[in-house]
């Protein structure tokens, strides 16, 4: 893709094309900038957490980089719905219809709290319940991924500051006959998921955190990752669209399609993975 940068306009936009989704994320690469440059400022200071009515921490960063993706998103297409995580935690749900946004301004929040690293800002955009354009960015670790289907997926750098226009194309990778890695959180790797990860064969194990682990699997750096327990919707959006653009794939732990808009946004578990071995 063109890799010069862009002003967000507001024309129309028809995400339903590859054109269009190459501009929206030209567009909104600056923005996740912004965010990630309000959250390391936040990171450095000593900030307080609060709990929300689900007893999940939340802190001025989230709320503040929220912010920051709201306006941009507003602007730049008035006419899709935002589902974000703080306004849906203050019960601030718009109707949606074919297509809305899925905006999770700091994925990893007790990452953010313990100082390891990896939290996310993350935006996805969901056109007929599946994941079509998704950005992802790591600004402790200085990286960002993003994707869109007809396009491809790529990644490249952050220095805190600004992103770098020098983005390499990734795609996901056939696991090896050894060596395959599957990934789980830190804080959420139970029997259940022990369990999938076993069945599949594999026996090396990564911790990741937040949606990162969609991006590793999207680079070809890990194979698997299964989740038992809840979520929400706006977790996954964006790695979700990061993994598909690279060629990769998730679905229901029944195999059955993993869809966007469910009632309350709230997710079965699932496995996301890069290619089979088949």
């Amino acid at each position: 893709m063109d890799h010069e940068s862009h002003k967000a306009s507001l024309a129309p936009v028809d995400p339903s094309l590859p054109a269009g989704r190459q501009g929206l994320i030209e567009a909104l690469l600056p923005v996740m900038a912004a965010a990630g440059r309000c959250i390391l400022d936040i990171y450095k200071t000593d900030f307080s957490v609060r709990g929300k009515a689900d007893e999940s921490p939340v802190t001025q960063a989230d709320e503040a980089a929220e912010a920051i993706i709201l306006a941009a998103l507003r602007k730049l297409t008035p006419a899709i719905p935002i589902i974000a995580e703080e306004q849906a935690a203050a019960g601030h749900i718009p109707d949606i219809g074919d297509y809305f946004w899925l905006v999770d301004p700091l994925d990893g929040t007790k990452e953010f709290i313990s100082r390891n690293g990896e939290f996310t800002v993350n935006i996805g955009l969901i056109e007929h319940h599946q994941p079509v354009l998704g950005l992802v960015l790591a600004p402790a670790i200085g990286r960002i991924f993003f994707g869109a289907l007809g396009i491809g997926a790529f990644s490249g750098q952050f220095d805190g500051e600004n992103i770098d226009p020098a983005y390499s194309t990734i795609q996901v990778r056939r696991p090896p006959d050894t060596g395959a890695i599957a990934l789980a959180s830190r804080s959420h790797r139970d029997a259940a998921t022990e369990a999938l990860i076993t069945a599949e064969g594999i026996e090396h194990f990564k911790a990741a955190g937040s949606s990162l682990k969609f991006c590793l699997l999207a680079c070809g750096e890990a194979d698997f990752y299964p989740r038992t327990g809840p979520t929400m919707e706006w977790d996954m959006a964006a790695g979700h669209a990061v993994l598909v653009s690279a060629g990769g794939q998730m679905h229901n732990l029944d195999g059955s399609a993993f869809v966007y808009g469910k009632p309350g946004f709230k997710n079965p578990g699932f496995v996301a993975r890069g290619l089979n071995r088949d």
